[in-house]
């Protein structure tokens, strides 16, 4: 160390001839000093000096007089408002400059420091005789172990440390700072102390003043920055050698830091940790603040830090980028992140080192105005949205809520000072960084999150698990959903997803260190990469297999990562950056009004056919997702909580969603533990399915080419086509009918699953069931009652619906909601297609339920509307329906409604000219009774034409089978079992063997039966009489039945054998004429 230039405010001893060569000193003063050199060598002391003697009994403990250094420590170190006299404080200056100028200093240094000289190189190779071994003592004061030359330094440092004026060349280099900045006076001894420490102050105020662009900020001289941030350095270790600090917090020192020993920096962090106390005073806190903001310039202005992490700043490289500025790689954010990312991949960083960063990350998040960027772009937001909230973090988080948008709008550049700030801070990697969090979320902590050790990562994961449940509070929820924000945007602030995704982000994603970043690979899109790998390959958007792509697939403790990311980013559309980039306008244009947990994407996913493309990527991409995969809508899981455990748990358990959990809940979505939040979720999510076949996973895997969106109709209608044709060879897959089967009788529980019907009706919904609600198929049930009353457009969608329904039972919502344990009962064999039919054939029975049996008949009542609605009937018919009833067909308009002219038609034919098959099947169609057998028994007193007819009809029809006449059937079960059982049913074989038995006085039937069947036979003989003649046939048969059968007979051959008679005569006379004119 060879001059004062090469050790820059080091605590250097003032040059032999500066008080010489300084015109300020006044005679008084050299005589002073002449006087001190004069006592100094015959033991002279400060307390007998007159002009000192009554501030030495007022100030200074009797004890400490016989010590100068101690006399000296205690008049400087005096409380403010305990003034000394002018003559006092002149010697006090005097003595200092010859004390700390006397060369015999130096030999009192050498002989307290001898071990110490020799263990530093550099103060060993110091010149004696020029006052620059005292200073390199003081330069490496942190490494003296020997306890007099540690207290002997320290002593000395605090003397010259009080006046700013006795550091050699301080003065030289800010000289014109001073002056401009107006800090102080510079002329020798003209102000006391206290003034003095002021000046150092108002010089580390200007620096900070500049750093933070303020207007009308001084530009401090390169040369004077660096004498500043020196001084604050060597300052660093003990709080009373920052004179202005000192005096402003003394009292909140005994206040705060009572029982904090001085040293290290000890006292300086004590205060940090209370600055934002109520009881702090306002000078103090302002005194920390500046020396906050000075560490954040260089990080060695905090001596606790710079010693700890000395050795991990060389062991990582952190000091030695020469790419940087110097200024630059002493900066604490630059410290911070490099240490931070030896920690994030895995390096080793000392307890006590990362201890020291956690202080100072805290404070960074404590304090905005600590981040020069913060204040310098972030001006404007602060002023109009979060003045007078700087305590405890609160206007960084102001800035936050800024940030998102809930706020207004904010400027790019303070959003990226924000986000530079948050990775500075590291918030993620422990919570108890962030003080508003930690304060706002203490509660919830020690509920939910109680068993995660304190400080875990995984205590911001558990708080977003359990946000908008019951045990989150409202001002937990703000300030955390206000940090994940700006945590979504940068996947390394997420320790845990960077821990289990860093090698797969490497590999596939190009990514860079943990704090280095690239144009190419920003850090919001490297966590669209994972995604984008963990669920599709880039090429062809579907789930990649492990034969196609093993190299590109997530290993998998990252998916899982990803997953829990997903989970977290559903509960609020902000979380999702690349959602809110491209929405941002169909958010304020559609969902302006959706502010609730979860309402935005959902309003987002009910408007997808409206949005822009990019958008409706975004949103379409994210619905996909869901569907294979619905625990990522964690608030929906949330309210289906009861049915899930009572119901879906198995499914619920398998890390490998793939549909199966949404499937359970909407086959369970009428049970009793469904709740009304779950029901609405569950169908919003079979809405959206509609949509596009592409969010159904099981669908989109079943049917894997590209077809359009009404998929599921164009297949259903394949599959019945192919199924009603008998084709050899179903032209839909099993696995995709299989899966096309779930899809229909999902969208058969709620009208609005079926978009083309319910836009279809939306009219006549609102008009005839505008009360009823949706869901459990009541809104399609009323169409239905309603259908005569319909629109045609209307009229015809529901009967297309009608006929897939009695094609495939299972998608009749109703019937199977209502007859489900009926289905049990009587229908476990069958197949579900079937199960309309098989309680049609136990409609009758003594254990049928009420209501099953009244929407049977219902059901039994549409089909015989048209036979189209008759599966069976059409099937068995199929050769007998052109055949007869031709011309009934080619008046028929498509997809309108026969109103039952076909089935009328084959009950007519059915007796004697349809093959066997058909009849049976005609037969079934009549499966009422008790209402028919009363219009039977009052024939006679029908007065209406067409329903005298129609009851004639039914009588003619039972004639032919028994089975057509319930009442009759029922009546005799027994006695065809005993006596007919050998007969086949058909053609009235069974009929006419029953009417055997009756004749045949040695068998006794069923009294019942007997008196039915005597009915039928006084039916028949009178709808014989009164039934008019439909055809040669029908003649025939009613002359042959007739009791004036032989009359009608003569009449009839009476009538023949004239015509007879007539013919000859008139043929003879034809012939005459003819011949007479023949003769002529």
């Amino acid at each position: 160390m060879a001059d004062c230039i090469r050790v820059p405010l080091l605590l250097l001893l003032m040059c032999l001839g500066l008080a010489a060569g300084n015109p300020g000193v006044d005679e008084r003063n050299q005589g002073a000093g002449a006087s001190l050199s004069r006592r100094r060598s015959t033991g002279w002391k400060l307390a007998e000096e007159a002009v000192c003697r009554d501030d030495l009994t007022r100030l200074c403990p009797k004890h400490s007089w016989n010590n100068n250094l101690a006399v000296l420590e205690c008049l400087q170190d005096r409380k403010e408002d305990s003034e000394i006299a002018a003559e006092c404080n002149h010697l006090l200056w005097n003595y200092k400059l010859n004390l700390t100028t006397d060369p015999k200093f130096e030999s009192v240094a050498v002989e307290v420091c001898k071990t110490t000289i020799s263990e530093i190189k550099e103060c060993a190779a110091e010149e004696l005789g020029k006052g620059y071994l005292v200073s390199c003592l003081v330069d490496h004061r942190g490494n003296i172990t020997d306890y007099q030359c540690n207290q002997y330094i320290t002593k000395m440092t605090t003397i010259v440390f009080s006046d700013y004026r006795l550091i050699c060349g301080f003065m030289d280099k800010c000289r014109d700072d001073i002056n401009t900045l107006k800090c102080g006076s510079i002329s020798t001894g003209e102000k006391d102390v206290h003034s003095q420490g002021e000046v150092i102050a108002c010089l580390e105020k200007g620096l900070v003043r500049e750093a933070e662009d303020q207007t009308g900020a001084h530009v401090i001289r390169e040369e004077c920055k660096k004498a500043i941030m020196r001084v604050a350095e060597l300052s660093s270790d003990d709080f009373h050698l920052d004179r202005y600090l000192y005096f402003s917090c003394r009292d909140d020192r005994e206040r705060f830091c009572e029982n904090t020993l001085a040293g290290e920096g000890r006292v300086y962090k004590c205060l940090f940790n209370h600055k934002f106390e109520d009881s702090m005073s306002e000078r103090c806190r302002e005194a920390l603040t500046t020396r906050q903001k000075l560490i954040a310039q260089d990080y060695k202005v905090s001596y606790s830090l710079a010693k700890a992490c000395k050795s991990d700043l060389r062991k990582y490289h952190c000091n030695v980028d020469t790419s940087l500025p110097r200024a630059r790689e002493a900066r604490l954010s630059y410290l911070l992140l490099c240490l931070e990312s030896a920690v994030h991949r895995g390096r080793v960083v000392s307890g006590e080192c990362q201890g020291e960063m956690m202080d100072y990350r805290r404070m960074l998040m404590e304090d905005f105005s600590l981040s020069p960027e913060i204040v310098l772009h972030c001006r404007s937001e602060i002023e109009s949205h979060c003045s007078g909230l700087h305590r405890k973090g609160r206007t960084l988080h102001c800035l936050m809520r800024v940030g998102r948008g809930d706020m207004g709008a904010i400027d790019p550049s303070c959003q990226k000072a924000l986000q530079t700030l948050i990775q500075e801070a590291d918030p993620g990697a422990d919570y108890r960084i962030d003080r508003a969090l930690n304060e706002a979320c203490e509660s919830v902590i020690q509920t939910a999150c109680k068993h995660i050790r304190s400080g875990d990562p995984m205590i911001l994961s558990c708080l977003m698990e359990h946000l908008y449940t019951e045990k989150m509070v409202e001002d937990c929820e703000h300030r955390l959903l206000e940090l994940q924000y700006f945590i979504a945007r940068d996947w390394k602030l997420d320790p845990i997803l960077y821990k289990k995704c860093q090698s797969d982000a490497s590999r596939l994603c190009h990514t860079h260190g943990w704090n280095e970043t690239s144009e190419l690979m920003p850090p919001g899109a490297i966590f669209s990469c994972l995604y984008r790998h963990a669920y599709r390959s880039l090429e062809q958007g579907r789930r990649v297999s492990l034969s196609e792509n093993h190299g590109s697939m997530l290993s998998r403790d990252c998916k899982v990562e990803v997953q829990r990311i997903l989970h977290q980013r559903a509960l609020d559309v902000k979380l999702d950056p690349e959602l809110q980039r491209r929405c941002m306008t169909d958010l304020g244009k559609w969902c302006s009004e959706k502010t609730e947990a979860g309402q935005e994407l959902e309003c987002l996913q009910d408007h997808l056919d409206d949005l822009v493309a990019d958008c409706k990527e975004v949103v379409g991409n994210l619905t996909e997702l869901e569907s294979e995969d619905i625990q990522i809508e964690a608030l929906l899981m949330r309210a289906c909580d009861p049915v899930i455990q009572a119901h879906c748990h198995e499914v619920a358990d398998n890390q490998i969603d793939s549909g199966d959990l949404m499937d359970c809940l909407v086959q369970n979505k009428h049970q009793k533990e469904m709740n009304e939040k779950c029901a609405v979720g569950v169908t919003h999510f079979q809405l959206i399915q509609v949509k596009d076949f592409r969010f159904s996973y099981k669908f989109k895997t079943a049917y894997t080419r590209r077809i359009e969106v009404d998929v599921v109709i164009c297949l259903s209608t394949t599959v019945r086509n192919d199924t009603l044709q008998d084709a050899k060879e179903q032209r839909v897959s099993v696995k995709c009918r299989k899966q096309l089967r779930v899809e229909e009788v999902e969208m058969s529980e709620d009208i609005r699953l079926e978009p083309e019907l319910y836009d279809s009706c939306k009219t006549d919904i609102n008009k005839l069931c505008q009360n009823v609600a949706f869901g459990n198929a009541q809104v399609i049930e009323c169409l239905k009652e309603n259908k005569r009353q319909l629109l045609p457009r209307c009229h015809q969608k529901v009967f297309k619906l009608q006929e897939v329904e009695m094609v495939d039972s299972e998608l009749d919502y109703q019937l199977m909601r209502v007859c489900k344990n009926m289905i049990r009962r009587f229908c476990t064999e069958s197949d579900g297609k079937n199960v309309l039919q098989c309680l049609k054939q136990n409609k009758n029975s003594e254990m049928m339920d009420p209501k099953c049996k009244q929407m049977i008949t219902k059901r039994q009542i549409t089909q015989n509307t048209d036979y189209r609605l008759n599966p069976v009937l059409r099937k068995a018919c199929k050769a007998d329906i052109p055949k007869f009833c031709d011309s009934i067909l080619k008046k028929a308009k498509d997809e309108t409604e026969l109103e039952g002219q076909v089935i009328s038609c084959l009950k007519l034919k059915y007796a004697d000219q349809i093959s066997s098959l058909c009849t049976e099947e005609a037969a079934a169609q009549e499966q009422t009774g008790q209402v028919e057998e009363c219009l039977k028994i009052n024939l006679l007193k029908l007065k209406k034409e067409g329903c005298k007819k129609e009851v004639l009809n039914m009588l003619k029809e039972s004639k032919a089978d028994i089975y057509v006449d319930p009442v009759l059937h029922t009546a005799c079960a027994l006695d065809i079992k005993h006596h007919c059982a050998a007969i086949p049913p058909g053609k009235g074989r069974q009929m006419s063997c029953l009417m055997e038995a009756l004749q045949d006085k040695r068998i006794r039937l069923q009294p019942e039966c007997k008196k039915r069947l005597q009915d039928r036979i006084d039916m028949w003989s009178y709808a014989a009489k009164v039934a008019p003649a439909e055809g040669l046939g029908d003649l025939a048969m009613q002359v042959m039945t007739s009791p004036s059968k032989n009359y009608i007979l003569t009449v009839i051959c009476a009538g023949v054998a004239l015509l007879f008679m007539m013919g000859l005569l008139c043929g003879r006379f034809t012939k005459r004429v003819t011949q007479e004119l023949k003769d002529r």
